[in-house]
């Protein structure tokens, strides 16, 4: 009868530690690359969200140890990088993209990146389809004003969208 209770109770712990450890690994504040999100709603109305994880530059170097130059990155870590716009936008003035969410990947360069909106958003980490790209703009790589360890984005009422990481900065508008 004791050997029953010592198993019960080393039962109900062991699945006690195990939800919870589970849960832990769930609460997304506690990575590495913590998530954050981004948001503004324009003057005509086009809400413009950003869902994103932010690694941090830890002592490496954009375009050589982390998001290398030549290779399409996820635009963050962890799940995909999530854009999304609730109105049909121009990107830049003269890319149209339709409403809705896109996976934001880039193709990080010395003097310019190019910048992916992907059809597929809805997933963890880079499974990179071209074939899905709705959008691709090419933007100027410009120093950053400031050292910025963790990968930021910042979106503002006017509809500037400012990515800012180590000592590089990339923007773009929508409208």
């Amino acid at each position: 009868m004791i050997m029953k209770k010592i198993l019960f109770v080393s039962l109900v712990a062991t699945t006690l530690l195990t939800s919870v450890n589970g849960f832990s690994q769930d609460d997304k504040s506690k990575r590495p690359s913590p998530p954050a999100t981004a948001t503004a709603t324009t003057a005509t109305g086009n809400r413009i969200a950003i869902n994103y994880s932010q690694p941090s530059v830890k002592g490496r170097t954009v375009g050589k140890d982390i998001a290398p130059y030549g290779k399409v990155w996820r635009t963050g870590a962890n799940e995909a990088t999530v854009f999304e716009i609730s109105k049909d936008a121009k990107i830049e003035g003269k890319y149209p993209l339709k409403a809705g969410k896109y996976g934001l990947y880039s193709l990080p360069g010395e003097k310019k990146w190019t910048v992916i909106f992907n059809k597929t958003w809805n997933q963890w980490g880079t499974v990179y389809s071209e074939a899905e790209d709705a959008l691709r703009v090419e933007l100027d790589t410009k120093k950053a004003p400031q050292f910025t360890e963790k990968m930021t984005f910042q979106v503002g009422k006017d509809g500037t969208v400012n990515l800012m990481w180590g000592d590089k900065a990339v923007s773009f508008t929508v409208k």
